[in-house]
């Protein structure tokens, strides 16, 4: 058994030491509760049986090599048989079969008629370093979209929506939303295209946060709520979002509150279109025991939570987390069932990073994501 691994200091639970000459007139402190117990990872059983992106991952971010072990990891990572067969797919010009946004099958080995957004954030999931080639060659045209141009080509596979202007520029909003949370989580945070065009979104998403609130109906054209993307982005800018400290408060409350029932739909010009990607309130609050069909979505916004900061700050998602951590063996392995998530663009870059066909691999999947949630949500870590 090695040492406990300490995450990262939460800069939330920072608490200002009293001077000592105000000790005796200030009134008693309150009592902080004692730390959580470490979770326990089975990590010589990922090293021994998860498949090679796992094992890279669980070094690299559980285990926190460096050096020598960094670099072996890394290698691991990119000799994994999905990974390179997904970016086998690539075109010259940086994009997969010149789409964006499509999604394959879940099933699908092959990732027939994936679009480069996905699988961009596949091979980011999949351990690969941002300066590998098929990542490298993305950056241009991810890039290019955040100008939001009016060239019909910059549409890629939504350019059917032309006929109608309204329709074309949502379309470009999509892609421009979608193209800045992969890149940032590719690690461009502080690249001034990417700050750029993540104010413009905060401010518009703020402007909604301030004057709407979560209800049934048809949202109007002009209203933005939080979508998948945008949360994505920011849960990869930490320095954005604690300059942006306000409207991040603002989006915490929202996202805590409980969301209406049904798919979002919205006006946009002459046509009113359902929008899954838009978030009205909690994801999470109509989960009560997951299953094994709803655990990648689970744990997809668990993570994308514990990435923004603000999973502890509400109770449910504590408590559904510290569930699905009872719910593991006694080694801190999941073995329950674990279904193949229907095509969803949160879900569908992160599970499985195994195959679909083999359970022991989706068990290494949950098991690896669990322990990286509880390190992001500030859990220590007993590696064993």
């Amino acid at each position: 058994m090695t040492a406990p691994v300490t995450p990262p200091t939460d800069p939330f639970d920072a608490l200002d030491e009293a001077p000592a000459t105000l000790a005796a007139s200030s009134p008693p402190a309150a009592v902080r509760p004692p730390p959580p117990s470490p979770v326990t990872v089975p990590m010589g059983w990922l090293l021994d049986k998860a498949p090679y992106a796992i094992r890279a991952r669980a070094l690299l971010e559980l285990g926190n090599v460096t050096g020598k072990a960094a670099e072996d990891a890394q290698r691991i990572a990119i000799a994994h048989r999905p990974a390179v067969r997904l970016a086998l797919g690539q075109g010259r010009d940086g994009t997969w079969g010149g789409r964006m946004l499509t999604l394959p099958r879940s099933d699908d080995p092959e990732f027939t008629d994936v679009g480069t957004v996905p699988a961009v954030r596949r091979l980011a999931e999949y351990g690969w370093p941002t300066d590998s080639p098929p990542l490298w060659l993305a950056r241009r045209p991810l890039f290019r979209l955040l100008a939001q141009d009016d060239d019909p080509r910059f549409l890629y596979e939504l350019r059917t929506e032309l006929p109608d202007p309204s329709l074309a520029q949502h379309g470009r909003l999509r892609l421009r939303e979608a193209a800045a949370a992969t890149l940032a989580q590719l690690g461009f945070e502080t690249d001034p295209r990417l700050r750029g065009a993540a104010t413009r979104l905060l401010d518009r998403m703020g402007a909604f946060l301030k004057a709407e609130a979560p209800a049934a109906g048809v949202l109007p054209e002009s209203a933005l709520p939080p979508s998948m993307d945008a949360l994505l982005m920011l849960a990869h800018m930490p320095v954005f979002r604690n300059e942006h400290a306000e409207d991040m408060s603002r989006l915490t409350a929202f996202l805590m509150q409980p969301a209406p029932s049904g798919v979002v739909k919205q006006r946009v010009g002459k046509t009113t279109l359902p929008q899954p990607r838009l978030i009205m309130g909690d994801p999470l609050v109509d989960v009560g025991d997951p299953d094994g069909k709803s655990m990648p979505r689970v744990l997809a916004w668990l993570e994308l939570f514990a990435r923004l900061g603000i999973l502890r700050r509400h109770q449910p998602w504590c408590v559904l987390l510290d569930r699905l951590l009872e719910l593991r063996d006694h080694e801190g392995r999941w073995t329950r069932p674990v279904g193949t998530p229907a095509p969803d663009p949160l879900t569908w870059p992160t599970a499985p990073l195994g195959s679909p066909a083999e359970r022991g691999e989706w068990s290494a999947d949950a098991t690896f994501r669990l322990a990286l949630i509880a390190r992001l949500s500030g859990r220590p870590l007993e590696l064993v």
